[in-house]
């Protein structure tokens, strides 16, 4: 156990445990709370689960080993700073962790397989050399809008020392004749000294993944813009019946145009199921350095779906650029 994760036990109990404050006596429609028996955060809308964020080291389920190959063992390990499960309006699971194919696939989660320090590479995708480690810094808010958590990460070289200090935001709208936009914002700066960050190969996977649940009838779309469209606009989208549910469900993905290499590009792999924007740019790796914050902005958009036409999703992409949601009640 590492010395963060060892103060993360005591700290816990007071950074989580009170759900902020609202005015009035009204108790707030979307919470941010702790799950009493594994510590870790679940949001809810009107007593429903909408995600679990996993800030505490999840460890691999009973027997679980016993069910991956042997040469996959090694990536069968503890992870930390993830989403999953999400669920869908009827309370579908759309994610998947510790599935037997990829053991180190974790719902959606933000890492890259290539990051180097000091002249040498670990694979926070992996889990192999390093992790995310939380550090008991985290902020949660409940309100009859949203809900929010603000939670700090390390990443641990070695599981022992500070290489990128993160900061994760994820803000849960209330449900509404759209569906539930989810805002995802994260942060990051080198602790000390350069850390570099690329896709697997500069080319393939890496930034914000999302390994799906087993889905009916699949699709999995993209569409993004001419280069010289202004503004240029870029989506993804996965369709299909999620796992528990009965009717087609959509969870698309949309990134703000701010975020460095604006629109990443798109990633899939139908047979995991898979897809992601993905950063940075291929052929490219981003140099994290102390004093200068990489920042990347994200949404997902969950909804029952038949048909999303083209004009829809360009709304959906317009109102998260120009920030149409509501703001996110604050503490």
């Amino acid at each position: 156990m590492s010395v963060i994760e060892a103060t993360v036990i005591g700290a816990l109990v007071v950074c989580l445990s009170p759900i902020s404050q609202v005015k009035g006596a009204e108790r707030p429609l979307v919470r941010a709370g702790r799950d009493p028996h594994t510590g870790q955060v679940v949001v809810s809308e009107d007593g429903r689960p909408i995600l679990q964020y996993n800030y505490l080291t999840v460890q691999p389920p009973a027997d679980y080993l016993e069910s991956v190959q042997p040469g996959n063992r090694r990536y069968a390990r503890a992870r930390s700073d993830y989403i999953h499960p999400l669920y869908g309006p009827d309370g579908e699971i759309l994610t998947e962790d510790w599935s037997k194919d990829h053991p180190h696939h974790r719902g959606i989660y933000w890492a890259w397989p290539e990051v180097d320090w000091h002249g040498q590479r670990g694979d926070l995708h992996a889990l192999q050399t390093v992790i995310a480690r939380p550090t008991a810094n985290i902020k949660l808010s409940s309100g009859a809008n949203s809900a929010r958590i603000e939670a700090e990460s390390l990443w641990l070289w070695e599981d022992e020392t500070p290489i990128v200090h993160e900061v994760a935001v994820i803000v849960v709208h209330q449900a509404d004749s759209e569906g539930r936009h989810i805002d995802l914002t994260f942060q990051f700066e080198a602790v000390e000294d350069e850390v570099a960050l690329a896709r697997r190969g500069t080319d393939a996977y890496g930034g914000l993944n999302i390994r799906l649940s087993p889905i009916k009838d699949m699709q999995l779309l993209h569409r993004a813009d001419p280069v010289d469209t202004q503004p240029r606009k870029a989506w993804s989208d996965s369709l299909g019946i999620r796992l528990g549910g009965s009717r087609p469900v959509g969870l698309a993905v949309f990134e703000k145009t701010a975020n460095p290499n604006y629109p990443g590009d798109y990633i899939e792999y139908p047979y995991l199921p898979w897809f992601q924007p993905t950063f940075p740019a291929q052929g490219t790796r981003y140099v994290l350095k102390k004093g200068r914050s990489l920042t990347l902005e994200y949404r997902l958009w969950i909804r029952p779906d038949i048909r999303t036409d083209e004009t829809t999703y360009r709304k959906q992409w317009q109102a998260f650029n120009d920030n149409q949601k509501a703001a996110p009640d604050r503490p």
